[in-house]
């Protein structure tokens, strides 16, 4: 039988976590090299003690499995309490909070439900990769937006053309970012508002990461920018903030209007998520403070450690103040898939080429901070070794 893929599965490449992490095995195995993986932003801290009792509670409960065709009233009601007590935003949870598998699902099937091919969507480069992957299932065309580095990489949304601007349908902004960790503000989120009103221009701000703050007292929501609401939407995870990354559970909040033609795709997708996950989550949104406070302190230590090891190592660590990742520039002349796949033969560190992220990411690597600082510290006397 001659198998042909659809032309569309030219767009979509094979991502190189497998491939890194592969070879780091082979080594690993012919050689005994010691490996500290860095690469995939999986978190390494267990989800608290309260959500995985709660979680194995409600899965030995017979009437669970049943299919849940959306979000329950409990985990709506949890977001919309969330983001009134951490951010005095007020949410309708029945018309202005939908729940999505886990973010990734949310940000490629988001496109499907408002753009055409040939449509215009704003994004970055470098960027995630979900990002790119939902534009193409749609057959839009992504604009670059560049990151203006005198501003701390935020998108710089003044070197938009005005003809690409008037064309856009779509804008996605992602702070702190992956792979570029650039700081939120409200300031920033309000030229933001500002723009997509003048254009008309939905607005999706993908938030993953929000909790991951090291400076401030609270996390900063796009929709607390004024007027947010009425250009455009959040998108958050419980994978990072609350360690629940194979739950697969996360949220859109914002605009009433586009969550109702979000819910009419999602309608034709899927039949929900798992009860007692979804308690989980809302479980886990009522204990916000509690949760993420030690997570903070963790990860705020990680980010010191690894900044300052890099920097000492003659590397240009792009500043931030919160994030899960490192995103630098190493001071050596060869692409980032070529150095990566060395520093994991000399080293036995396992880092993302740049590239992964859009052709602006080459002469740089992303660094996850999903092991012990002390692991980091080790980490970074291997890459004393890099003789590339």
């Amino acid at each position: 039988m001659n198998i042909i893929p659809s032309k569309k599965m030219s767009l979509f490449k094979p991502a190189i976590f497998s491939e890194l992490k592969s070879y780091a095995k082979q080594l690993q195995q012919q050689n005994g090299l010691e490996l500290i993986d860095l690469s995939l932003g999986s978190p390494d801290i267990p989800p608290h003690e309260m959500l995985r009792e709660h979680l194995a509670k409600l899965s030995k409960l017979p009437t669970s499995y049943g299919y849940t065709l959306a979000a329950s009233n409990e985990f709506k009601e949890a977001v919309a309490r969330y983001y009134k007590r951490v951010n005095n935003v007020e949410l309708d949870p029945n018309t202005e909070v939908i729940q999505t598998i886990g973010s990734q699902e949310g940000l490629v099937h988001l496109p499907v439900a408002f753009c055409d091919p040939g449509d215009i969507v704003l994004t970055t480069n470098p960027s995630y990769v979900a990002y790119n992957a939902g534009i193409n299932l749609t057959g839009a065309q992504a604009y670059f937006v560049p990151l203006d580095e005198e501003r701390g990489f935020v998108p710089n949304l003044s070197a938009i053309p005005e003809d690409v601007a008037h064309k856009a349908k779509l804008l996605i902004i992602n702070m702190p970012g992956n792979p570029v960790p650039a700081s939120p503000s409200i300031e920033y989120f309000t030229e933001v508002v500002e723009f997509a009103k003048k254009y008309n221009i939905i607005v999706l701000h993908d938030a993953a990461y929000s909790e991951y703050y090291f400076t401030g007292d609270k996390p900063i929501t796009f929709l607390e920018a004024p007027g947010a609401k009425e250009v455009g939407l959040e998108i958050n995870s419980l994978s990072k903030s609350f360690s629940l990354a194979g739950a697969r559970v996360a949220y859109i909040v914002g605009n009433a209007e586009m969550i109702k033609i979000i819910q009419q795709l999602k309608s034709n997708l899927d039949f929900g998520i798992f009860d007692p996950i979804q308690s989980t989550a809302a479980l886990a949104l009522d204990h916000a403070e509690e949760i993420t406070a030690e997570l903070r302190k963790t990860f705020s230590e990680r980010h010191r450690v690894l900044t300052k090891g890099l920097t000492e190592l003659g590397w240009v660590v792009a500043p931030s103040n919160g994030g899960m990742f490192i995103w630098a520039k190493y001071p050596y002349k060869m692409d980032s898939v070529t150095f990566a796949f060395k520093a994991i033969e000399q080293t036995g560190v396992i880092m993302v080429p740049g590239t992964e992220f859009g052709s602006e990411g080459e002469g740089y690597v992303r660094v996850a901070l999903v092991q012990p600082a002390e692991l980091l510290k080790k980490a970074i006397d291997k890459l004393k070794s890099l003789t590339v």
